[in-house]
């Protein structure tokens, strides 16, 4: 092989990266990476502040992401709102999607066992704690409850916690998923459509859901919506959406349902109950999601199942306050096999890559959506839109 000047500067900084103990792998990663990361900081209620930090060296285990996008939550607009984990400061977001653009040198695979590389995409699920029951060992004993999540950690000295950030700091024993093979829309959504995955999987547990189910879905945000495309990929038809907007109703046709009710056109739950009944031909439904915030909410689904069928509840995800309801009347004489759901597990964030690339092979528009998308410095106005209610699923996307 004939040497000129370039293939010799690769060979020593070859060799120089071998002596200084550093993955040849990662070594390219270093080239374009830069000194400082800006991170949207809420530094108080109702104001996030754009900071700039340095990036810090990576410990062996430790991978640092471009961020490309993260959607905003629910929990991202109560903490902006109200900070009810008391965590201000705080670097908010968790889910988000990146790049990887460095990597410790005992990184070499992701927590399903696939190879990672730099210029791999990513996401994150939980940071482990000392927790036996918490383990890719067992992925169903525990949901995500039970562990930390990038995007809700105390402020430290790395700052690079959020995935409202440009970059952000992947320590050593978090999971981590290779997603190349989908595109950014999808990774964005990975996160809540994990909820959802995880709530139909509880609601099997009941062995009441099945393919000719006839199920309501209350609550028409972006958690509903995701329920309903979720149902409609296992291939039940028979979907009605309640909720008190037309747009999101609309949407929900789009997503799966076969027939709507907007509650605002119905005077109380007795009438609301019948045009519940309506829309499945005069039956009550087999099985219902409940999907808002709402204790209203919650004591009215009861009403629209029928004797022996069954409820998840999967809209509280912080204390929304009590329900009333009739526990003679609602559950009991009818009999009502009723389920919880809370976040994931580990299992269930998996299962969700094949949920995405099924749902698009039937033609769902789940990148719909994503109907505002705003750059990191406009953060504060995105979660304005979000509290607004003046579209489905908010994101942030770094260009």
């Amino acid at each position: 092989m004939e040497l000129n000047s370039a293939s010799i500067e690769a060979i020593v900084k070859q060799v120089l990266a071998s002596v200084n103990g550093v993955d040849s792998a990662a070594a390219p990663a270093a080239k374009g990476v830069p000194a400082t990361a800006r991170v949207a900081m809420l530094t108080k209620l109702e104001h996030f502040d754009i900071k700039e930090y340095p990036i810090p060296a990576l410990g062996d285990d430790d991978i640092l992401v471009r961020v490309e996008g993260c959607g905003v939550c629910g929990t991202d607009a109560h903490e902006f709102k109200r900070d009810p984990f008391s965590l201000i400061p705080v670097a908010l977001g968790h889910e988000g999607t990146g790049e990887i653009v460095k990597m410790g040198k005992n990184v070499k695979v992701d927590s399903a066992g696939k190879p990672l590389k730099v210029g791999d995409k990513v996401v994150t699920c939980m940071i482990f704690k000392d927790n036996p029951d918490i383990t890719m060992f067992d992925l169903n004993k525990q949901n995500v409850g039970g562990a930390d999540v990038y995007g809700l950690l105390p402020d430290d000295d790395v700052h690079l916690n959020g995935w409202f950030a440009d970059y952000i700091v992947v320590r050593g024993g978090s999971t981590v998923f290779n997603v190349s093979d989908l595109d950014l829309d999808s990774r964005i959504l990975i996160e809540p459509c994990a909820v959802l995955i995880h709530a139909v999987e509880r609601a099997k547990t009941t062995g009441i859901l099945r393919f000719n189910s006839r199920v309501v879905v209350q609550g028409c945000g972006p958690i509903g919506l995701i329920c309903i495309a979720v149902l409609r990929t296992m291939g039940i038809e028979n979907i009605v959406a309640v909720d008190g907007e037309d747009k999101r109703l609309e949407f929900a046709k789009l997503m799966g349902a076969n027939a709507s009710v907007n509650f605002k056109n119905h005077k109380g739950i007795e009438a609301l109950t019948e045009g519940v009944k309506d829309a499945f031909g005069g039956y009550l439904a087999d099985f219902a999601f409940q999907c808002t915030g709402s204790p209203v909410g919650h004591a009215n689904i009861y009403k629209f199942i029928r004797n022996g069928g069954g409820l998840c509840e999967l809209g509280f995800f912080i204390n929304g306050g009590d329900a009333t309801i009739n526990p003679h009347f609602d559950i009991c004489s009818k009999e009502i096999t009723t389920v919880g759901s809370w976040v994931y597990t580990l299992r269930d964030y998996a299962t969700t890559f094949d949920f995405l690339k099924r749902a698009k092979g039937i033609g769902l528009p789940l990148e719909k959506l994503i109907t505002h998308k705003f750059p990191l410095e406009q953060i504060n106005e995105a979660l304005e839109t979000n509290l607004k209610m003046e579209g489905l699923k908010i994101a942030i996307v770094n260009r």
